[in-house]
């Protein structure tokens, strides 16, 4: 702990961790506010409510699959806090855009021909902007920071990330339209301010020549993760881990309202709760380890992750309460006798998540060589944005099927042992910790 309330003082590390941190909060707060408010104010249709949610997802996730190999090159090529600055400035122009289309359909002006096209194309847009990001936030962390500090700024990193998306969720559903259309851009504008004080990062390798063609440079970025056993175990380790966090979520808004008979709040409680414990859980970790970069830890981590499925599981099949009206409000909820058993053993799941998937984020980026740090994070991009569309598919694929939720949440159980499988493998390919920075 005290090597991450240090780093927090640092112009090294403060700077980055905050430049990610509103990124993530404007991706959320923008995302949330155009979905909640094309659903209720403009179409207002439970129908419409999940294909404008689905196509969102989508175009937000899409970028990662088709951009992530390019963002990689790039990243390991240019000199990084260069390209921040050149994607903070793009992230202005982008919630500009963005904010235009709330504004129309805010006035009720030309909403289905224009408001709503320069919505999605902005929220496209974030999606492209946030994959030329997300390689570059991890693989910086080497560059700027000591080897005894990496898994603690790794950590910060993660747990900001989830808090600022909890933040952003929170504020696309609860602020007015005009003061969102206000928020996005003002977070951009104070984002490029804060990243023109991230320090230099200067290219770690003299190549120079970046692959455009996305589908040619993606196999190619998928050879060199699956090359390397180190990064093989690290990404498909993460990737099952994304895929357990895809069907999840996926998963909450029906259980609560179909198995705990409860109301939108409630899920947006346990979804605060689980991103509590993801951030809990990244922050932790490095005070287990002592900031050691290992995975001695990640299959217990993960096995209890499944554990703690099992008694969630069981808890929501001996929930038999019955509201008073329709559904349970978030004050009617808590005092039900179980509510709190339940809602503890969710942060449980999400501690034990995050305490599995830190270290194997740090694994990415310094157990490579620094030149190639960027397109290691960018292969973990990309396999586990592929993994989690999967995910989201057999999750829609077993309500389809008629399972019932409860059991839809044990299928996870599979993907905990792969991954407790492959950290056990990562573990045993160990280093000496002289021998992990080349």
């Amino acid at each position: 702990m005290t090597t991450s309330t240090n780093l927090m003082r640092q112009r090294r590390f403060l700077p980055l961790f905050l430049t990610q941190l509103l990124n993530a909060l404007n991706d959320n707060l923008y995302k949330n506010a155009m979905v909640l408010f094309i659903v209720y104010q403009v179409y207002d249709s439970p129908e419409m409510e999940t294909l404008i949610s689905g196509i969102a997802t989508a175009l937000f996730v899409l970028p990662f699959v088709l951009f992530s190999a390019t963002s990689g090159q790039l990243a390991d090529m240019r000199d990084k806090t260069r390209i921040i600055r050149w994607i903070k400035f793009a992230e202005i122009i982008i919630m500009s855009v963005g904010a235009t289309g709330l504004l129309l359909a805010a006035r009720g002006v030309s909403v289905d021909s224009l408001a709503i096209p320069l919505m999605f194309t902005a929220l496209f847009a974030m999606g492209v902007h946030s994959t030329f990001f997300g390689p570059i936030k991890y693989a910086i962390l080497p560059q700027h920071l000591h080897k005894d500090e990496v898994l603690a700024g790794t950590g910060l990193v993660e747990a900001g990330t989830y808090v600022a998306i909890l933040v952003g969720m929170m504020l696309g559903g609860a602020m007015p339209i005009m003061w969102s259309i206000v928020a996005v851009i003002v977070i951009a504008l104070v984002g490029y301010a804060t990243c023109r004080w991230v320090p230099p990062a200067p290219a770690q390798t003299d190549e120079t020549q970046v692959d455009w063609n996305p589908v040619r440079a993606s196999k190619s970025l998928v050879a060199f993760s699956m090359g390397n056993p180190e990064l093989r175990y690290s990404v498909l380790a993460i990737s099952y881990f994304w895929t357990i966090a895809a069907i999840l979520s996926v998963q909450f808004i029906p259980l609560a309202k179909n198995v705990l008979l409860a109301d939108k709040q409630v899920a947006a409680v346990m979804l605060v709760a689980f991103s509590a414990g993801i951030a809990i859980g990244s922050v932790s970790i490095n005070a287990l380890l002592k900031g050691d970069i290992s995975a001695r830890y990640s299959a217990a981590s993960v096995l209890a992750l499944g554990a703690f499925l099992v008694t969630f599981y069981l808890l929501c099949r001996i929930w038999n309460l019955t509201p008073a009206g329709e559904l349970f409000t978030v004050g009617e909820f808590l005092v039900q006798p179980l509510a709190l058993a339940l809602l503890a053993n969710l942060v449980l799941i999400a501690v034990a998540g995050g305490m599995f998937v830190v270290p194997l984020y740090a694994f990415l980026t310094t157990k490579v060589d620094k030149s190639e740090a960027s397109r290691s994070v960018a292969a973990n991009n990309l396999i586990s944005s592929i993994f989690m569309v999967i995910g989201a598919g057999v999750a829609g694929g077993l309500g389809f099927l008629g399972i019932p939720l409860q059991e839809q949440l044990l299928a996870s159980l599979f993907l905990c042992l792969l991954s407790a499988q492959l950290a056990r493998k990562l573990h045993a390919l160990e280093v000496p910790a002289g021998e992990a920075f080349r």
